[in-house]
C-alpha cells in the first residue's frame, strides 16, 4: 500500500501552502507546525515532509527551531528540504532532528558535493529533490529553471548510491487538480531501482488510490489535508488498515 507522507511548508515559523510554487500565492494557516505535526502523528503517520520555504529563498536553513520542536516530539521520521547549501547546513539539519535531507538546488549547481554526500551519508539519508517545470529541473525555491531534465539528474547520481527521489510537478503543486500520474509511472518504469515519491496536485483520496493502483510507493499530501479534502480521520483509517495488514503478514 502506498505510504502517505503529509507535508508542512513553513514561512516565518508558520504553516503555509503555495500555489504553483509562487510565493505571492500564499495561504497561511492558523495552526502551528508542531501542532500540525502532532496531529499527523496522532493519525498514525510515520514520516513527515518538512519544507523550509524561507530557507529555499535565503540559501540557508531558516526554520530550524520548528524542526527541533517537531523532532522533540519523538513521534515522526522527518525529511527536511530547503536551504541546504553547505556541509554545515547539512550537519545543522541532522543535528536539529531530521532523519533525511532533501537536496535540490545544490544537486544541480554543485553536483560534486551531492556525490560526496551520497557516498558519505548514504542514499537513505540523502534524498534528491527534483522540482519540474515544463520538463526541466527548477532550483532556488522554484525561482530559477535549469537546462537539466529529470533523467539527466538521476543518471548523474545513480552511480553514487542514489536511492530516493522526490519529484514535484510545479504546475500541479497546490492546485488541487490531481497529480501528473503518468510522469511518475514512466519514471518508475525507467528507473526501477529508485523509490519515487509523488508530490504535487493531490486533491482527494481517489487521487491517492490511482497512484496506489499503479504501484507507486509514496505520496506527499499537503493542501488537501489543510482544506479537509482528505480528512485526517480518513488517513488514520487507511494507515490503521495498512498496519493491521502488515502485522498479519508478519504472523
Amino acid at each position: 500500500m502506498i505510504e502517505i507522507i503529509p507535508a508542512i511548508d513553513i514561512i516565518n515559523g508558520k504553516c503555509v501552502r503555495l500555489s504553483q510554487g509562487d510565493y505571492k500565492q500564499k495561504t497561511e494557516y492558523a495552526i502551528s507546525p508542531v501542532e500540525m505535526a502532532r496531529n499527523y502523528a496522532d493519525a498514525g503517520v510515520r514520516r513527515l515532509h518538512l519544507v523550509d520555504l524561507d530557507g529555499a529563498k535565503a540559501s540557508r536553513p531558516c526554520n530550524l527551531d520548528s524542526l527541533r520542536e517537531i523532532a522533540a516530539l519523538g513521534l515522526l521520521d522527518i525529511e527536511w528540504g530547503g536551504g541546504i547549501k553547505s556541509r554545515q547546513h547539512l550537519e545543522d539539519v541532522f543535528e536539529a532532528g531530521a532523519g533525511h535531507a532533501i537536496i535540490g538546488s545544490l544537486a544541480v549547481k554543485q553536483p560534486e558535493l551531492m556525490e560526496q554526500w551520497l557516498k558519505e551519508f548514504g542514499g537513505e539519508k540523502i534524498i534528491l529533490g527534483a522540482d519540474l517545470r515544463d520538463g526541466k529541473v527548477s532550483v532556488s525555491g522554484w525561482l530559477e529553471d535549469s537546462e537539466l531534465t529529470i533523467d539527466d539528474i538521476i543518471n548523474r547520481f545513480l552511480p553514487y548510491g542514489l536511492k530516493e527521489v522526490i519529484v514535484t510537478d510545479i504546475s500541479k503543486d497546490g492546485m488541487l487538480q490531481g497529480p501528473n500520474t503518468q510522469l511518475y509511472v514512466d519514471l518508475a518504469n525507467r528507473f526501477p531501482e529508485i523509490i519515487f515519491t509523488v508530490s504535487g496536485g493531490i486533491s482527494s483520496i481517489e487521487d491517492i488510490d490511482v497512484l496506489d493502483n499503479h504501484g507507486l510507493p509514496r505520496v506527499i499530501v499537503g493542501k488537501a489535508i489543510y482544506e479537509n479534502r482528505i480528512p485526517l480521520s480518513l488517513i488514520k483509517s487507511r494507515l490503521t488498515i495498512n498496519t493491521s495488514s502488515e502485522c498479519r503478514q508478519k504472523e
